[in-house]
This record gives C-alpha cells, structure tokens and sequence, in this order.
C-alpha cells in the first residue's frame, strides 16, 4: 500500500514536471483551440426554433350516444397526418411558398431539399395519458435562418396539421356514410324482393296458406254439414217420389177397375186415405222434429210445410170421395161421373208434384255432387297446407335475415350521420392549436458557449497529449533515482547546478516574460468566452 502512494506521489511530481517543463506546448493548444472554437461560433449561422402546442380534443358527447366513425387514436391519426404534412409534394409547396433554402436550391435535387426541411421540424408528444397509445398534446417546432421566418413556417405547419385533420375525418366521415347509403339501398332492394316473392307466394297459394288452415277446418265442417243435409233432403225427396208414384197407381187403379161393394151403395177399391193418413203423420213428425233444431224458415221445414199442404189437399179429396152416399140408378151414372172428374184431379195433381218431385232429386244430386267436389278441394287444401307452411317458412327466415341486415345497417347508417353532424359542428375528436408559434428571441443553434468550451477543452487535451508525447520522448535524466535505472553503482556524490550571474538575470527576465505572456493569453482567452457568452 505504501509502495502503492510512493509511486502514485512519483508519477504526480514527473507530470508536474513535464507540464513545466513543456508548458508552452500545453498552454498554446489550449489557448489556440479556445481562440479557434470562439471564431468558429461566429462564423457559423444562426438558427431559430418556433415552437406550437397542439391539443387533442376529444369527442364532447359521450360514446355510448354516438359512436365515431373511425376508431384509430389520436397517436395513428397524428402519424398518419405527419406522414401527410411531411410528404415531399407538401415541404416542396412550403419551400417555394417562404422561398427557403435560396442557395441550397441550386446545388439539391426535390427531394434532397425536402429531406433538409424535414430535418428542421420537430414534432413531439406531450402529457401522454391512458397508456402508449394515447395522445393528449404535441408540440410542433421549426428551425429557420430568421426568427419571423421561424415563426410563420410552424404557423403554416400547425395550419396544415389542423386542417388536414378536420379534412380526413371529415372524408372518411363522407365515406363511410356513403358507404353504408349503397349498403342500405341495396339491402332495402333486397328487401323488397323477399317481399314480393313472400306476397307472390302467398298469392299463388292462396287459400293452402297455414294461417288459413282454421278456416279451411271451418269451411269444411260446414260443407260436410251441408252435404249430410243434402243428402238427408235428397232421401226425403226420393221417399216423396215413391209415396207420390204409388198415390198415382192407386188413383190410377181406381179409375180402371171398379170393384162393387154390396150394400155399400157404390164402388171400392184400395183405400189410399190410410196411405196419406200415414204419409201425413211422417211429415208432421219430420217438422217436429226439424223445428226442435231449426226455425221455420228454415229450407227443409219449409218444404215439409209444402209436402203436408199437398197431402193434406189429398187427404181431402180422398176422403170426399170415400165418404159419398149411395144413389139410386138414376143417380149412380151422375156419381160415377164425379168419381171419374175427382180421380182426373187428383192424378194431374200427382203427376205435377212428381215432376216437382224429380226436379227437387236433380237438384239436390247437383248440390251434393257440388258439395263433394267442394269438401274434396278443401280437404286437398288441407293436405297441401304443411308443404306450403314449410315453404313460406322458408321465405320467412329469408325475409327475416334480410329485414334484420337492413335495419341494422340503417341503425349503423343513422349512427354514421350522426358522428358526422358531430364532426361539422366540431364537437368531435380533432386538434385545437392552444399555443400559437412563439416568436424566437435566442438562436437555437449553434450553442456558441458550448463551442467555445469545447474548443478550449479540445485544445487543452491537445496540448496535455503533446506533453506526455514529449516526456517520453525525452531521455534526459531528472534525479537520482532515474541515475539508478541506469547505472548499477550507488551515487557518491551530486554536482548542483551554479549558474553565472548573467545566467540567472536571464533566466530572470524569460520567466517574467513568460508569466506575462501566459497572462495576457488566459485574459484573451477569458475576454473571448465572455463575449460568446453575451453573445450566445
């Protein structure tokens, strides 16, 4: 550890020496890079940085009411607008417009030009909040020959970055609602095509629709009720026929075998009044009983009426002639004269109620066989109905699909036409210059201080290499111990050094002149550093 200091103490004092003894090497360099470096920072041009604050407006009316148009950040849409703003056709624009770089434009191509003015603008991002892609302000700078000049490019800038901002939200804004206006008008289109083949459908198949599957039950029920009243209707006229073909036999029977009753004071024959009696008592039963579920007007009451009206006139001129008393000779050809007038009646009665009769069979055969047509058509209906239901369930959740894409992009439409109506009336997410360009007092560059240190500090590293250069390159011998190193015999004695009077007056006078060069250098020196200080 001594050995450590020792020798620490002995390369101090051998440095020491050397800087004296080589000091004008040292304080030349120090003194010339000095001199040198404050020269140098007058001669360099001045440089002016403007700066603007941007702040970044966010939207004022809550997402959750309107949703923006376009989801990039603040940060994207800032290097978006940058690359925008720093685009070649853009500086190029701003260099003619401030007419910059005059000399650099007759040596540098377009784009050599518009790489140097890219190099002068600053564009950097300030109170960062919500994580590293979220953006509350930037700061916009420039660095011109002139403060004025300064200033007025980064106003240009802050223009740009501003208006280009408001003018790409705005487009995509336009874009987008366009966009979606084609895809509404489309969808809509589309719309109404499912609605016409749902209404053509429906047209065609008119009547096997499934909605109208209750009423064709209904429609159907009622014709099968009607068919059992036809067919009913169509076996009492049928009865009717054989009732009125045998009244007419009868009657025609009487009219051509007369068969004489003893004591009976005329002629018989088979008795028809039993026959219209019963007939008489079927129908008054067949009324009771239609009366207990219908009404009198109702059809087959009121042909019953006429049926009972009919045999009731029968049953009168049947029994007039049965009830006749007997005459004498005289008398019986005037009776059988009548008897023969009546029966004439009663059979051309007969005969038009059994025309009415085959009438009333016809037409209640057509009705029935217009019924069955009708129950057979429904009942196809009916079987045809779950191939239509699954059908029109197919064009429905078509229609469906297609109805709920539309509404959508008309909620997705409406939404983008309100973003835009937000944008215009800039209550949007854009920039807000909150910081106009400042007006630059001091030049930005070049740091005339900084070049003046550093080329004192430059020339005084200059001047300690060249002192250590020299000291070793020196061989000379400074005290006895570097004797030792090269000598192996102990030193027995020392010469000191006696120089002469006129020696040492001269020695005398160089270390004055010395000390007052030295002096007057480091006050020029000093005097130069202060005037680039004040200057800077």
């Amino acid at each position: 550890m001594v050995e450590q200091e020792e020798n620490l103490d002995e390369m101090i004092s051998k440095g020491l020496h050397a800087a004296v003894k080589h000091r004008w090497w040292l304080l030349l360099p120090t003194v010339l890079g000095g001199l040198l470096a404050c020269a140098v920072s007058r001669v360099l041009p001045n440089r002016y940085e403007s700066e603007a604050t941007i702040l970044v407006e966010h939207q004022q009316v809550p997402t959750q009411y309107v949703t923006p148009n376009t989801t990039a950040d603040m940060r994207e849409t800032l290097l978006i607008t940058t690359d925008a703003i720093l685009s070649r056709t853009q500086l190029l624009k701003i260099i003619d417009e401030f007419n910059l770089y005059p000399s650099e434009r007759k040596r540098f191509s377009p784009e050599e030009l518009a790489a140097l003015m890219r190099s002068k603008i600053g564009i950097k991002s300030l109170n960062e909040v919500g994580g590293a892609n979220s953006l509350d302000a930037f700061k916009i700078s420039y660095i011109g020959s002139s403060p004025h000049l300064a200033q007025e490019v980064t106003r240009k800038l802050t223009t740009l970055f501003v208006q280009e901002t408001d003018r790409s939200r705005g487009d995509q804004d336009r874009i987008t609602t366009q966009f979606l206006q084609q895809q509404v008008d489309a969808a809509a289109a589309e719309l109404k095509k499912q609605e016409d083949q749902v209404a053509e459908f429906k047209l065609k198949n008119l009547g096997d629709l499934p909605e109208q599957q209750a009423g064709n039950l209904g429609i159907l029920s009622g014709y099968q009720m009607q068919l059992q009243n036809a067919q009913a209707a169509l076996g009492r006229a049928k009865e009717q026929q054989v009732y009125t073909q045998s009244l007419l036999a009868q009657y025609q029977q009487m009219s051509a075998t007369e068969v004489a009753i003893p004591g009976a004071g005329g002629s018989a024959t088979a008795d028809p009044v039993q026959t219209i009696k019963a007939k008489l008592a079927d129908l008054r039963s067949q009324r009771a009983t239609l009366l207990a579920d219908h009404t009198e007007k109702y059809p087959d009451v009121v042909r019953i009426e006429e049926e009972i009206k009919e045999s009731e006139a029968l049953l009168a001129t049947a029994e007039k002639k049965t009830s006749q008393p007997a005459t004498d000779a005289g008398g019986k050809e005037s009776t059988d004269a009548s008897d023969s007038s009546t029966n004439s009646a009663a059979m051309a009665q007969l005969k038009s109620q059994l025309q009415a009769n085959q009438i009333e069979i016809q037409n209640d055969q057509a009705l029935e066989k217009q019924l069955q047509g009708q129950i057979a058509e429904y009942r196809n209906r009916l079987n045809l109905t779950p191939v239509r239901e699954q059908q029109l369930a197919e064009l429905n959740r078509n229609y469906e699909l297609t109805k709920k894409n539309y509404d959508d992009l008309l909620d997705r439409k409406q939404k983008s036409e309100l973003a835009t109506d937000l944008d215009q009336q800039q209550q949007g997410q854009r920039f807000r210059t909150i910081d106009q360009p400042s007006l630059p007092m001091k030049p930005a560059w070049p740091n005339h201080m900084a070049i003046a240190l550093g080329g004192l500090g430059a020339g005084l590293g200059l001047g300690i290499a060249l002192v250590f250069i020299l000291y070793y390159l020196d061989h000379s011998v400074i005290d006895e111990k570097e004797l030792g190193r090269f000598f192996s015999f102990p030193l027995l004695i020392g010469v000191p050094s006696l120089p002469t009077r006129a020696e040492v007056r001269r020695r005398s006078r160089t270390h004055v002149v010395e000390w007052v060069l030295g002096t007057a250098l480091f006050l020029v020196v000093c005097a130069s550093e202060y005037y680039v200080y004040r200057r800077g």
